[in-house]
């Protein structure tokens, strides 16, 4: 492989980096219009606020099992593991399509809940097969333009998904995301690197360390975790924002997403650069300080700094979660890569599904602004702690080799 790390336009001229962001963007498509869709439909049928965080909530519940979803990862060939789950969520969206209704909420979380698993096993074969189809000194840089097109599509999804449930219902919105998921298992399969999973290897359980003895990479899961914690409960906040913060339709929230979607895409494209610029830690901790005065933000009244909010949020989340992926394929031996990228997704996405659930009883009986505020002053605090010690920087880390 000839790209280096200097550039994104270098990476975008491999032929299988170039086929993996492709099917991340266009299954980021349908999944980010679904994941708005899921809180804006049961919003709709039931009126409540708390059932509608539950329902975001609902897409995270299978968080806890990621280790032993990631290590399927090491168990089965990654790129059809791939193409399989996509597969699985197309299916399952067709069903939720055809079933929805107010009477079967249960059915909804269920789906919901599967569609997060295959997503869960998805995320971690996604990762390792990164890891191992790439040149390991420009995972800085593919990591970040990954997030790029995943979470560019806050830029179109929610929009896209926002009309398509206003003028046609959940239903269109599910058969989009199904559509999508087709597509990018289409992609996956043309895919010629070869799979080191696809080899015999000794079966493994996801018991022992939880993560490789790496100092940089403990502090940036820990950081991770805690801005992602304090990320459930600005995200279990949204529709009050909405509706009682700015008294505007639940569909607005659409808004927002693309909003917060523009400052994640400009720190997807710039995460190769300030990682070498700032290290590890220090665009981690950066990071953090972006959220945190972002989800403050989301307290005042008025649109303006709602807006301007969603802006830094999108801007700063990304920041620790490139950081702490990268530092997990580089420092992981290639054939435990998907039980440790799922213990990091546990570590990482645990407690968000944790505060979107307790949020969704506390927006009931707490005020948005005072939850918010409280929020924005811990990231903050986080972002202090990140920023102790000097982190590996990336142009540092390209020469550490595979193992």
């Amino acid at each position: 492989m000839t790209t280096t790390p200097r550039t994104a336009r270098h990476l975008l001229r491999d032929r299988e980096a170039s086929l993996i962001l492709g099917a991340v963007l266009v299954s980021g498509l349908g999944s980010s219009a679904a994941a708005l869709v899921a809180g804006v439909w049961v919003k709709e049928l039931t009126a409540s606020d708390s059932l509608a965080a539950l329902a975001t909530a609902a897409l995270w519940a299978a968080v806890p099992a990621a280790p032993w979803l990631g290590a399927l990862a090491d168990r089965f060939p990654r790129r059809h593991l791939l193409v399989a789950t996509d597969l699985a969520a197309a299916a399952l969206l067709l069903l939720l399509a055809a079933t929805a209704a107010p009477g079967r909420l249960w059915l909804i979380l269920t789906v919901l809940v599967l569609y997060g698993m295959c997503g869960t096993v998805h995320d971690a074969a996604g990762t390792a097969l990164a890891a191992t189809a790439l040149d390991p000194r420009v995972l800085g840089a593919f990591n970040g333009l990954r997030l790029t097109a995943n979470k560019g599509m806050k830029l179109l999804a929610p929009l896209t998904g926002a009309a398509l449930f206003t003028w046609y219902g959940g239903p269109a919105v599910a058969l989009l995301d199904a559509l999508t998921s087709l597509c990018a298992a289409t992609l996956y399969t043309l895919l010629r690197a070869p799979d080191p999973a696809s080899k015999p290897r000794p079966r493994h359980r996801p018991r022992g360390p939880l993560l490789p003895p790496s100092p940089t990479l403990r502090a940036l899961v820990t950081a991770g975790a805690c801005t992602m914690l304090l990320a459930g409960v600005n995200g279990a906040s949204l529709y009050s924002v909405v509706d009682t913060g700015l008294g505007r339709a639940p569909s607005w929230a659409g808004v927002l997403y693309a909003v917060q979607g523009a400052g994640s895409v400009a720190t997807g494209l710039a995460a190769g650069p300030l990682l070498r610029r700032l290290g590890e830690r220090g665009f981690a901790a950066g990071g953090c300080a972006l959220f945190g005065l972002g989800v403050a933000a989301r307290a005042l009244p008025g649109d303006a700094p709602v807006l301007a909010g969603s802006l830094l949020i999108g801007a700063g989340l990304p920041c620790v979660l490139i950081a702490a992926l990268t530092a997990v394929q580089r420092e992981t031996p290639a054939d435990r890569l998907g039980v440790t990228a799922g213990r990091v997704h546990t570590l990482l996405y645990a407690p968000n599904a944790v505060a979107l659930v307790a949020g969704a009883g506390l927006v009931a009986v707490t005020d948005h602004r005072a939850l918010l505020t409280a929020a924005g002053a811990t990231a903050l605090g986080c972002a202090a702690v990140a920023a102790r010690g000097r982190g590996v920087r990336s142009g540092e880390a390209e020469e550490v080799p595979r193992r």
